[in-house]
C-alpha cells in the first residue's frame, strides 16, 4: 500500500493511493498514519480501497507519517559519498538527530535560513518504524519496519561543520526534512538495498545513485540503533545519501532562492521543492 497524509499543514488527514493513482480518504477508518496505526497495517490491506471516498482536486501532501517522536539520521553511509567529501567510511554508523520540527510535506518549499550561505540537498531512503524495537537482532530487524519513503535531508553546511558543536543545528532548520509523498509498505519493496535514487537542481542531475552502495544496510541500522534506545512506531531513520551533494562539487555549489529541487527513489515516488528565502 501507498499511505499518505493530505491537507493543510497541521490538519492533515490520512489517505491511501488507489490503483489509478488517486487519493482515497482513510479518515473514516483511522485517525492518522501514525503510532498504533502503524503496528496494524495488516488490517488495512484487506480494505476495499476503491470503495473509499475519492479526494477531489489536488490537495497539498503532508509528511507521509505523523506523530514522529525521533528523526534519526545516519551520516556518511554511502562509500562513494564518503569519498567525495574526503571522509573515511566510519567503523560504526554515525548517528545524529534532526529536529522533528524540520519535517514537512514532500513538495513544501525549502526555506533557506537567515544567514545561510551553504544550504545543500541530500536524497535519502527513509525507514519508518512500525513496531517497537529494543535489542532486536539484524535477522529480525525488518519485521519492525512499517515501510519506506523518500526524504530530502536538507543541510546547511556552514551551520553544520563551521560553527562548532554537533551537526544538529545544520540539519534541523524549518522545512529541512521533506518526507513522502507516500509511505510504501514493506510488501511493495522487494529489496531496500537495491533501489535507484536521484536528485536534480534546476533540471540538472546532481545525484544518481543506488541504495546498493550503502555501507550499513537497513536491517543493520534498525538492529544497531535498537541497542541504544527503543525505536517506536512512527520514528524515522534517514539512512544517508549517495554522491552528488553540493558540498562535494568542485567548486562547491549550494542552493539559492528560486532554485527548484526534484528527487525520487525507485518505487517510492518523487518530490519537488522550490527554494525560498526564510
Amino acid at each position: 500500500m501507498k499511505l499518505l497524509r493530505y491537507g493543510p499543514r497541521g490538519a492533515e488527514k490520512p489517505g491511501v493511493l488507489d490503483a489509478a493513482g488517486q487519493i482515497r480518504d482513510l479518515s473514516g477508518i483511522v485517525g492518522d498514519i501514525s503510532g498504533e496505526v502503524l503496528t496494524r497495517l495488516g488490517d488495512l490491506k484487506h480494505l476495499d480501497v476503491e470503495g473509499l471516498p475519492l479526494v477531489e482536486g489536488n490537495p497539498r501532501l503532508g509528511a507521509c507519517v505523523g506523530g514522529t517522536g525521533k528523526f534519526i539520521c545516519i551520516g556518511l553511509n554511502y562509500s562513494d559519498h564518503a569519498a567525495e567529501t574526503g571522509a573515511k567510511v566510519p567503523p560504526e554508523p554515525i548517528i545524529f538527530m534532526k529536529a522533528t520540527s524540520a519535517i514537512c510535506g514532500p513538495h513544501d518549499p525549502i526555506l533557506i535560513p537567515r544567514g545561510s550561505v551553504k544550504t545543500d540537498w541530500e536524497v535519502e531512503l527513509g525507514v519508518v518504524i512500525g513496531k517497537a524495537a529494543k535489542y532486536v537482532t539484524e535477522a529480525d530487524a525488518l519485521n519492525h519496519v512499517a515501510g519506506y519513503c523518500v526524504i530530502n535531508d536538507v543541510s546547511e553546511r556552514a551551520f553544520q561543520t563551521e560553527r562548532s558543536g554537533q551537526w544538529t543545528k545544520g540539519k534541523s532548520c524549518d522545512n529541512f526534512g521533506q518526507t513522502g509523498p507516500w509511505l510504501v509498505t514493506t510488501d511493495e519493496v522487494a529489496d531496500p538495498q537495491d533501489l535507484k535514487m536521484w536528485l536534480t537542481v534546476n533540471g540538472k542531475t546532481m545525484q544518481d545513485g543506488s541504495t546498493k552502495t550503502m555501507v550499513y544496510g537497513v536491517a543493520h541500522l534498525v538492529s544497531y540503533l535498537s541497542q541504544f534506545f527503543t525505536l517506536h512506531p512512527g520514528d524515522i531513520i534517514s539512512t544517508g545519501t549517495p554522491p552528488g551533494v553540493g558540498l562535494g562539487m568542485k567548486p562547491p555549489t549550494f542552493l539559492k532562492a528560486g532554485d527548484v529541487v526534484e528527487l525520487g527513489i525507485e518505487g517510492l515516488g518523487n518530490q519537488r521543492q522550490v527554494c525560498v528565502q526564510d
